[in-house]
Protein backbone atom coordinates (compact mmCIF):
# COMPACT_ATOMS: atom_id res chain seq x y z
CA UNK A 1 0.00 0.00 0.00
CA UNK A 2 1.25 3.39 -0.85
CA UNK A 3 1.11 6.84 1.42
CA UNK A 4 3.55 8.46 3.54
CA UNK A 5 2.14 8.33 6.37
CA UNK A 6 2.04 4.41 6.45
CA UNK A 7 5.24 3.66 4.55
CA UNK A 8 7.20 6.04 6.97
CA UNK A 9 8.34 6.15 10.84
CA UNK A 10 6.67 9.34 12.33
CA UNK A 11 8.40 12.54 12.15
CA UNK A 12 11.24 12.61 14.63
CA UNK A 13 11.12 16.44 14.76
CA UNK A 14 8.71 18.10 17.03
CA UNK A 15 6.09 20.00 16.14
CA UNK A 16 3.12 22.64 17.81
CA UNK A 17 1.37 21.05 21.17
CA UNK A 18 4.66 19.10 21.92
CA UNK A 19 7.71 21.60 21.79
CA UNK A 20 10.05 18.93 23.45
CA UNK A 21 8.79 16.18 20.96
CA UNK A 22 8.67 13.45 23.75
CA UNK A 23 6.59 10.56 22.95
CA UNK A 24 5.86 7.59 25.09
CA UNK A 25 2.99 6.47 27.70
CA UNK A 26 3.97 9.38 30.05
CA UNK A 27 4.32 12.08 27.90
CA UNK A 28 0.93 11.41 26.16
CA UNK A 29 -0.93 10.71 29.92
CA UNK A 30 0.65 14.50 30.70
CA UNK A 31 -1.79 15.77 28.10
CA UNK A 32 -4.59 16.99 30.78
CA UNK A 33 -7.56 16.82 28.11
CA UNK A 34 -6.17 13.59 26.44
CA UNK A 35 -6.18 11.78 30.38
CA UNK A 36 -9.72 13.20 31.20
CA UNK A 37 -10.67 11.37 27.79
CA UNK A 38 -8.93 8.23 28.44
CA UNK A 39 -10.34 7.82 31.89
CA UNK A 40 -13.62 8.71 30.55
CA UNK A 41 -12.99 5.71 28.19
CA UNK A 42 -12.17 3.25 30.87
CA UNK A 43 -14.95 3.82 32.59
CA UNK A 44 -17.36 3.65 29.98
CA UNK A 45 -15.73 0.68 28.75
CA UNK A 46 -15.89 -1.12 31.59
CA UNK A 47 -19.73 -0.04 32.41
CA UNK A 48 -20.36 -1.71 29.15
CA UNK A 49 -18.70 -4.88 30.28
CA UNK A 50 -20.27 -4.80 32.93
CA UNK A 51 -24.27 -4.33 31.64
CA UNK A 52 -23.74 -7.50 29.41
CA UNK A 53 -22.57 -9.30 32.55
CA UNK A 54 -25.19 -7.81 34.87
CA UNK A 55 -28.22 -8.57 31.85
CA UNK A 56 -27.16 -12.82 32.22
CA UNK A 57 -26.62 -11.80 36.06
CA UNK A 58 -30.44 -11.02 36.33
CA UNK A 59 -31.81 -13.34 33.73
CA UNK A 60 -30.10 -16.25 35.65
CA UNK A 61 -31.35 -15.10 39.55
CA UNK A 62 -34.36 -13.29 38.81
CA UNK A 63 -36.40 -13.67 35.68
CA UNK A 64 -35.46 -17.38 34.55
CA UNK A 65 -37.24 -18.03 37.71
CA UNK A 66 -40.50 -16.11 36.38
CA UNK A 67 -40.72 -17.39 33.29
CA UNK A 68 -40.62 -21.52 34.24
CA UNK A 69 -41.54 -23.79 31.77
CA UNK A 70 -42.01 -21.89 28.24
CA UNK A 71 -43.80 -23.55 25.19
CA UNK A 72 -42.79 -20.50 22.99
CA UNK A 73 -39.26 -20.72 24.29
CA UNK A 74 -39.37 -24.55 23.68
CA UNK A 75 -40.33 -23.17 20.23
CA UNK A 76 -37.55 -21.17 19.05
CA UNK A 77 -34.86 -23.16 20.85
CA UNK A 78 -36.09 -26.33 18.36
CA UNK A 79 -36.46 -24.21 15.13
CA UNK A 80 -32.81 -23.33 15.44
CA UNK A 81 -31.64 -27.21 16.64
CA UNK A 82 -30.41 -26.06 20.14
CA UNK A 83 -30.79 -27.89 23.00
CA UNK A 84 -32.30 -26.38 26.34
CA UNK A 85 -32.86 -29.49 28.98
CA UNK A 86 -30.54 -27.50 30.82
CA UNK A 87 -30.55 -24.63 33.28
CA UNK A 88 -27.75 -23.12 31.25
CA UNK A 89 -28.69 -23.47 28.18
CA UNK A 90 -32.03 -21.93 28.53
CA UNK A 91 -29.87 -19.08 30.34
CA UNK A 92 -28.19 -19.63 27.03
CA UNK A 93 -31.20 -18.93 24.60
CA UNK A 94 -32.04 -15.81 26.75
CA UNK A 95 -28.89 -13.80 27.01
CA UNK A 96 -28.89 -14.38 23.12
CA UNK A 97 -31.45 -12.14 22.91
CA UNK A 98 -29.41 -9.70 24.93
CA UNK A 99 -26.11 -10.10 22.54
CA UNK A 100 -28.64 -9.68 19.20
CA UNK A 101 -29.70 -6.12 20.56
CA UNK A 102 -26.64 -5.12 21.55
CA UNK A 103 -25.66 -5.78 18.05
CA UNK A 104 -28.13 -4.89 15.82
CA UNK A 105 -27.73 -0.86 16.14
CA UNK A 106 -23.50 -1.41 16.00
CA UNK A 107 -24.42 -3.15 12.48
CA UNK A 108 -27.10 -0.40 11.49
CA UNK A 109 -26.35 3.00 12.72
CA UNK A 110 -22.73 3.09 13.39
CA UNK A 111 -22.17 5.11 9.90
CA UNK A 112 -25.39 7.64 10.76
CA UNK A 113 -24.43 8.11 14.21
CA UNK A 114 -20.87 9.04 12.64
CA UNK A 115 -22.46 11.60 10.55
CA UNK A 116 -24.01 13.27 13.34
CA UNK A 117 -20.70 13.16 15.56
CA UNK A 118 -19.14 15.56 12.82
CA UNK A 119 -22.41 17.75 12.78
CA UNK A 120 -22.80 18.07 16.62
CA UNK A 121 -19.83 19.26 19.43
CA UNK A 122 -18.30 16.16 20.27
CA UNK A 123 -17.69 16.40 24.25
CA UNK A 124 -21.14 17.56 24.94
CA UNK A 125 -22.18 13.93 22.70
CA UNK A 126 -19.42 11.99 24.86
CA UNK A 127 -21.17 13.59 28.14
CA UNK A 128 -24.76 13.32 26.99
CA UNK A 129 -24.61 9.79 25.86
CA UNK A 130 -22.54 8.36 29.22
CA UNK A 131 -25.12 10.27 31.38
CA UNK A 132 -28.14 9.09 29.77
CA UNK A 133 -26.89 5.15 29.72
CA UNK A 134 -26.19 5.92 33.83
CA UNK A 135 -30.00 7.44 33.83
CA UNK A 136 -31.19 4.67 31.87
CA UNK A 137 -29.81 1.16 33.77
CA UNK A 138 -31.36 3.03 36.64
CA UNK A 139 -34.60 1.37 35.54
CA UNK A 140 -33.36 -2.28 35.49
CA UNK A 141 -34.98 -2.79 38.49
CA UNK A 142 -38.39 -2.07 37.64
CA UNK A 143 -38.17 -5.09 34.93
CA UNK A 144 -37.76 -7.40 37.77
CA UNK A 145 -41.55 -6.35 39.11
CA UNK A 146 -43.60 -9.51 38.47
CA UNK A 147 -46.12 -8.73 35.66
CA UNK A 148 -47.71 -9.99 32.77
CA UNK A 149 -46.20 -12.69 30.43
CA UNK A 150 -45.34 -11.70 26.72
CA UNK A 151 -44.69 -14.19 23.88
CA UNK A 152 -43.90 -16.46 26.95
CA UNK A 153 -41.72 -15.10 28.72
CA UNK A 154 -41.95 -12.15 31.48
CA UNK A 155 -42.61 -8.64 30.38
CA UNK A 156 -39.27 -7.85 32.59
CA UNK A 157 -36.99 -10.05 29.80
CA UNK A 158 -38.42 -7.34 27.20
CA UNK A 159 -37.83 -4.86 29.18
CA UNK A 160 -34.26 -5.49 29.27
CA UNK A 161 -33.96 -5.94 25.49
CA UNK A 162 -35.31 -3.23 24.88
CA UNK A 163 -32.82 -1.07 27.51
CA UNK A 164 -30.27 -2.84 25.68
CA UNK A 165 -30.77 -1.44 22.31
CA UNK A 166 -30.97 2.13 23.49
CA UNK A 167 -27.70 1.50 25.68
CA UNK A 168 -26.40 0.24 22.02
CA UNK A 169 -27.61 3.20 20.11
CA UNK A 170 -26.00 5.69 22.31
CA UNK A 171 -23.39 3.63 22.51
CA UNK A 172 -22.85 4.68 18.56
CA UNK A 173 -23.08 8.31 18.93
CA UNK A 174 -20.12 7.94 21.78
CA UNK A 175 -17.77 5.57 19.50
CA UNK A 176 -16.89 8.03 17.04
CA UNK A 177 -16.84 11.08 18.63
CA UNK A 178 -14.11 9.71 21.15
CA UNK A 179 -11.77 8.54 18.61
CA UNK A 180 -12.40 11.78 16.46
CA UNK A 181 -11.55 13.78 19.78
CA UNK A 182 -7.63 11.81 20.32
CA UNK A 183 -6.21 13.71 17.27
CA UNK A 184 -7.62 16.89 18.35
CA UNK A 185 -6.26 16.30 21.99
CA UNK A 186 -2.76 14.71 20.98
CA UNK A 187 0.25 15.89 18.70
CA UNK A 188 0.52 14.14 15.44
CA UNK A 189 3.82 12.48 16.82
CA UNK A 190 1.66 11.11 19.64
CA UNK A 191 -1.22 9.44 18.18
CA UNK A 192 0.54 6.19 18.43
CA UNK A 193 1.37 5.98 21.94
CA UNK A 194 -2.38 7.29 22.57
CA UNK A 195 -3.74 4.56 20.43
CA UNK A 196 -1.73 1.88 21.82
CA UNK A 197 -3.06 3.55 25.62
CA UNK A 198 -6.19 3.28 24.38
CA UNK A 199 -5.94 -0.68 22.99
CA UNK A 200 -4.30 -1.74 26.05
CA UNK A 201 -7.33 -0.71 28.48
CA UNK A 202 -9.84 -1.40 26.23
CA UNK A 203 -8.27 -5.15 26.81
CA UNK A 204 -7.87 -4.57 29.90
CA UNK A 205 -11.55 -3.30 30.26
CA UNK A 206 -12.90 -6.74 28.69
CA UNK A 207 -11.05 -9.01 30.81
CA UNK A 208 -11.47 -7.52 34.23
CA UNK A 209 -15.44 -6.59 33.33
CA UNK A 210 -15.73 -10.28 31.63
CA UNK A 211 -13.96 -12.13 34.66
CA UNK A 212 -14.76 -10.11 37.49
CA UNK A 213 -17.93 -8.61 36.69
CA UNK A 214 -20.01 -11.74 38.30
CA UNK A 215 -18.15 -11.27 41.19
CA UNK A 216 -18.57 -7.47 42.20
CA UNK A 217 -22.02 -7.86 41.43
CA UNK A 218 -22.68 -10.51 43.93
CA UNK A 219 -20.22 -8.52 46.40
CA UNK A 220 -22.23 -5.41 45.96
CA UNK A 221 -25.29 -7.20 46.43
CA UNK A 222 -23.80 -8.96 49.68
CA UNK A 223 -22.75 -5.77 50.93
CA UNK A 224 -25.97 -3.35 50.17
CA UNK A 225 -27.71 -6.74 51.99
CA UNK A 226 -25.83 -6.28 55.40
CA UNK A 227 -27.18 -3.12 55.67
CA UNK A 228 -30.33 -4.13 55.03
CA UNK A 229 -30.75 -2.58 51.29
CA UNK A 230 -31.45 -4.72 48.33
CA UNK A 231 -30.06 -3.82 44.74
CA UNK A 232 -26.96 -3.47 45.53
CA UNK A 233 -25.80 -5.00 42.29
CA UNK A 234 -27.25 -2.10 40.60
CA UNK A 235 -25.10 0.72 41.91
CA UNK A 236 -22.40 -0.44 39.54
CA UNK A 237 -23.36 0.92 36.40
CA UNK A 238 -25.03 3.99 36.95
CA UNK A 239 -21.63 4.65 39.36
CA UNK A 240 -19.33 3.78 35.92
CA UNK A 241 -21.15 5.65 33.27
CA UNK A 242 -21.24 8.79 35.72
CA UNK A 243 -17.86 8.82 36.31
CA UNK A 244 -17.46 8.84 32.43
CA UNK A 245 -19.27 11.50 31.86
CA UNK A 246 -17.34 13.56 35.09
CA UNK A 247 -14.32 13.06 33.54
CA UNK A 248 -15.60 13.89 29.93
CA UNK A 249 -17.08 16.74 30.86
CA UNK A 250 -13.58 18.34 32.36
CA UNK A 251 -12.38 18.01 27.99
CA UNK A 252 -10.94 21.42 26.74
CA UNK A 253 -12.06 20.38 22.92
CA UNK A 254 -11.25 23.27 20.48
CA UNK A 255 -13.53 22.25 17.56
CA UNK A 256 -13.93 24.76 14.04
CA UNK A 257 -16.82 26.66 14.43
CA UNK A 258 -19.27 24.18 11.53
CA UNK A 259 -21.68 26.07 9.27
CA UNK A 260 -24.97 25.02 9.11
CA UNK A 261 -25.50 22.39 5.92
CA UNK A 262 -28.47 21.30 4.25
CA UNK A 263 -26.40 18.04 2.84
CA UNK A 264 -28.47 14.57 3.55
CA UNK A 265 -27.19 12.53 5.98
CA UNK A 266 -26.93 9.97 2.81
CA UNK A 267 -25.07 12.63 1.17
CA UNK A 268 -23.02 12.74 3.77
CA UNK A 269 -22.35 8.97 4.31
CA UNK A 270 -21.22 8.79 0.79
CA UNK A 271 -18.34 11.26 1.27
CA UNK A 272 -17.17 8.89 3.84
CA UNK A 273 -17.02 6.21 1.86
CA UNK A 274 -15.28 9.18 -1.27
CA UNK A 275 -12.48 9.16 1.70
CA UNK A 276 -11.45 6.10 1.79
CA UNK A 277 -11.49 6.33 -2.30
CA UNK A 278 -9.33 9.29 -2.83
CA UNK A 279 -7.14 8.27 0.77
CA UNK A 280 -5.25 5.17 -0.03
CA UNK A 281 -3.79 5.07 3.28
CA UNK A 282 -7.15 4.87 5.00
CA UNK A 283 -8.40 2.42 2.90
CA UNK A 284 -6.00 0.08 3.50
CA UNK A 285 -6.10 1.19 6.97
CA UNK A 286 -9.64 -0.05 7.22
CA UNK A 287 -8.72 -3.34 5.75
CA UNK A 288 -6.41 -4.05 7.60
CA UNK A 289 -9.04 -3.34 10.70
CA UNK A 290 -11.78 -5.29 8.76
CA UNK A 291 -9.16 -8.83 8.05
CA UNK A 292 -7.61 -8.46 12.02
CA UNK A 293 -11.25 -8.14 13.47
CA UNK A 294 -12.42 -11.49 11.23
CA UNK A 295 -9.62 -13.35 12.46
CA UNK A 296 -9.88 -12.54 16.13
CA UNK A 297 -14.09 -13.32 15.44
CA UNK A 298 -13.45 -16.67 14.37
CA UNK A 299 -10.62 -17.11 17.09
CA UNK A 300 -13.81 -17.00 18.90
CA UNK A 301 -15.16 -20.27 17.86
CA UNK A 302 -12.50 -21.92 17.38
CA UNK A 303 -11.45 -21.22 21.12
CA UNK A 304 -14.06 -23.51 21.97
CA UNK A 305 -12.90 -26.22 19.88
CA UNK A 306 -9.31 -25.69 21.11
CA UNK A 307 -10.60 -25.49 25.05
CA UNK A 308 -12.46 -29.02 24.53
CA UNK A 309 -9.05 -30.74 23.36
CA UNK A 310 -7.28 -29.66 26.44
CA UNK A 311 -8.09 -32.27 29.44
CA UNK A 312 -7.56 -29.96 32.41
CA UNK A 313 -9.70 -26.92 31.00
CA UNK A 314 -12.56 -28.56 28.54
CA UNK A 315 -14.85 -26.03 26.75
CA UNK A 316 -16.34 -23.92 29.18
CA UNK A 317 -12.71 -22.88 30.06
CA UNK A 318 -12.32 -20.65 26.62
CA UNK A 319 -12.92 -17.70 28.33
CA UNK A 320 -9.19 -18.55 29.25
CA UNK A 321 -7.71 -18.31 25.94
CA UNK A 322 -9.21 -14.84 24.50
CA UNK A 323 -8.29 -13.33 27.95
CA UNK A 324 -4.95 -15.11 27.05
CA UNK A 325 -5.37 -12.92 23.72
CA UNK A 326 -6.33 -9.85 25.46
CA UNK A 327 -3.62 -9.83 27.54
CA UNK A 328 -1.30 -9.90 24.43
CA UNK A 329 -2.76 -7.16 22.83
CA UNK A 330 -2.45 -5.29 26.13
CA UNK A 331 1.13 -6.50 26.33
CA UNK A 332 1.70 -5.30 22.57
CA UNK A 333 0.29 -1.81 22.99
CA UNK A 334 2.52 -1.13 25.50
CA UNK A 335 5.64 -2.27 23.78
CA UNK A 336 4.27 0.07 20.89
CA UNK A 337 3.53 2.69 22.30
CA UNK A 338 7.13 3.06 23.98
CA UNK A 339 8.72 2.29 21.03
CA UNK A 340 6.41 1.89 18.06
CA UNK A 341 7.68 5.33 16.54
CA UNK A 342 10.76 3.99 15.53
CA UNK A 343 9.56 1.69 12.94
CA UNK A 344 7.53 2.38 9.67
CA UNK A 345 3.61 1.46 9.91
CA UNK A 346 4.27 -0.94 7.19
CA UNK A 347 6.53 -3.04 8.93
CA UNK A 348 4.73 -2.94 12.31
CA UNK A 349 1.46 -4.21 10.55
CA UNK A 350 3.78 -6.76 8.25
CA UNK A 351 5.33 -7.97 11.49
CA UNK A 352 1.84 -8.21 13.34
CA UNK A 353 0.59 -10.19 10.69
CA UNK A 354 3.08 -12.67 10.21
CA UNK A 355 3.27 -13.33 14.29
CA UNK A 356 -0.59 -13.90 13.61
CA UNK A 357 0.28 -16.23 10.83
CA UNK A 358 3.20 -17.94 12.77
CA UNK A 359 0.51 -18.34 16.01
CA UNK A 360 -2.27 -20.16 13.68
CA UNK A 361 -0.03 -22.68 12.42
CA UNK A 362 1.69 -23.57 15.73
CA UNK A 363 -2.02 -23.38 17.09
CA UNK A 364 -3.05 -26.37 14.56
CA UNK A 365 -0.35 -28.05 15.30
CA UNK A 366 0.19 -28.38 19.20
CA UNK A 367 -3.00 -29.06 20.58
CA UNK A 368 -4.05 -30.48 23.88
CA UNK A 369 -1.38 -28.66 25.54
CA UNK A 370 -2.28 -25.92 27.84
CA UNK A 371 0.48 -23.93 28.45
CA UNK A 372 1.64 -24.07 24.60
CA UNK A 373 -1.92 -23.01 23.70
CA UNK A 374 -1.96 -20.22 26.43
CA UNK A 375 1.14 -19.30 24.56
CA UNK A 376 0.21 -18.91 21.56
CA UNK A 377 -2.72 -17.16 21.74
CA UNK A 378 -0.79 -14.75 23.76
CA UNK A 379 1.76 -13.98 21.04
CA UNK A 380 -1.42 -14.18 18.60
CA UNK A 381 -2.80 -11.27 20.54
CA UNK A 382 0.36 -9.50 20.34
CA UNK A 383 0.28 -9.67 16.53
CA UNK A 384 -3.34 -8.28 16.94
CA UNK A 385 -1.85 -5.35 18.23
CA UNK A 386 0.77 -4.92 15.82
CA UNK A 387 -1.77 -4.22 13.34
CA UNK A 388 -4.95 -2.83 14.80
CA UNK A 389 -2.34 0.30 16.25
CA UNK A 390 -0.75 1.39 13.39
CA UNK A 391 -4.02 1.20 11.56
CA UNK A 392 -6.27 3.05 13.63
CA UNK A 393 -3.22 5.68 14.15
CA UNK A 394 -3.51 5.93 10.25
CA UNK A 395 -6.93 6.81 9.84
CA UNK A 396 -6.85 9.34 12.79
CA UNK A 397 -3.94 11.04 10.95
CA UNK A 398 -4.84 10.79 7.66
CA UNK A 399 -8.66 11.70 7.45
CA UNK A 400 -9.83 15.04 6.84
CA UNK A 401 -11.40 16.40 10.38
CA UNK A 402 -14.06 17.41 9.86
CA UNK A 403 -15.08 14.02 8.39
CA UNK A 404 -13.92 12.00 10.82
CA UNK A 405 -16.97 11.41 12.79
CA UNK A 406 -17.97 9.84 9.31
CA UNK A 407 -15.39 7.92 8.41
CA UNK A 408 -15.30 6.38 12.45
CA UNK A 409 -19.31 5.59 12.62
CA UNK A 410 -18.55 4.13 8.67
CA UNK A 411 -15.23 1.65 10.66
CA UNK A 412 -17.34 0.73 13.40
CA UNK A 413 -20.11 -0.96 10.95
CA UNK A 414 -17.34 -2.67 9.13
CA UNK A 415 -16.18 -3.88 12.08
CA UNK A 416 -19.22 -5.36 13.66
CA UNK A 417 -19.90 -6.88 10.69
CA UNK A 418 -16.70 -8.25 10.27
CA UNK A 419 -16.98 -9.37 14.24
CA UNK A 420 -20.27 -10.88 12.83
CA UNK A 421 -20.04 -13.35 9.87
CA UNK A 422 -17.00 -15.53 11.12
CA UNK A 423 -18.77 -16.18 14.12
CA UNK A 424 -20.89 -18.25 11.28
CA UNK A 425 -18.75 -19.13 8.82
CA UNK A 426 -16.18 -20.42 11.00
CA UNK A 427 -18.27 -22.64 13.09
CA UNK A 428 -19.55 -24.10 9.55
CA UNK A 429 -16.40 -24.86 8.26
CA UNK A 430 -15.21 -26.38 11.70
CA UNK A 431 -18.25 -28.74 11.18
CA UNK A 432 -17.82 -29.43 7.82
CA UNK A 433 -13.92 -29.91 7.30
CA UNK A 434 -12.28 -30.00 10.88
CA UNK A 435 -10.67 -28.01 13.22
CA UNK A 436 -6.86 -27.98 11.65
CA UNK A 437 -7.58 -26.99 8.07
CA UNK A 438 -9.57 -23.68 9.44
CA UNK A 439 -6.15 -22.60 11.45
CA UNK A 440 -4.33 -23.42 8.29
CA UNK A 441 -6.71 -21.65 5.97
CA UNK A 442 -6.79 -18.13 8.49
CA UNK A 443 -3.55 -18.78 8.72
CA UNK A 444 -2.67 -17.96 4.53
CA UNK A 445 -4.92 -15.51 4.44
CA UNK A 446 -2.99 -13.43 7.17
CA UNK A 447 0.25 -14.59 5.88
CA UNK A 448 -0.78 -13.00 1.96
CA UNK A 449 -2.04 -9.83 3.45
CA UNK A 450 1.27 -9.83 5.40
CA UNK A 451 2.95 -10.21 2.18
CA UNK A 452 0.91 -7.32 0.13
CA UNK A 453 2.84 -4.80 2.65
CA UNK A 454 6.18 -5.78 0.89
CA UNK A 455 8.14 -5.38 3.80
CA UNK A 456 11.57 -6.49 2.20
CA UNK A 457 11.01 -3.13 0.74
CA UNK A 458 12.85 0.05 1.65
CA UNK A 459 10.26 2.37 3.46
Amino acid sequence: MKGTRLNNPEPTLPISGNPDGSRGLQAVLQIKDFRCLWIGQIFSQLADKFYIVLMVYLIDQHLLLQAGKSDALAGVASAIHLDISTRAQVITLLATGIFVANTIPAMLLGTVAGVWSDRWPKRPVMVASNALRAAMVLLAPFCLIPGPIWLGLPWGYWGLVLMTLLESILTQFFAPSEQASIPLLVPSEQLLAANSLYQATSMGATIVGFALGEPILRSLHELASRVGMNGGEFILLPLCYGLAAVSLLKIQLREPVRSSTETSVWEEIGEGLMVLRRVPTVRGAMLHLVLLYSLLAALYVLALQLAALISSLGPSGFGMLLAMSGIGMAFGAVVIAQIGHRFSRRRLTAGGLGTITWSLVLLSQIKGSLGFTLTFCGVLGIGAALVAIPAQTTIQEDTPEAERGRVFGLQNNLINIALSLPLVLAGTLVSSIGLKPVLILLAVLAAMAALLERPWKRC
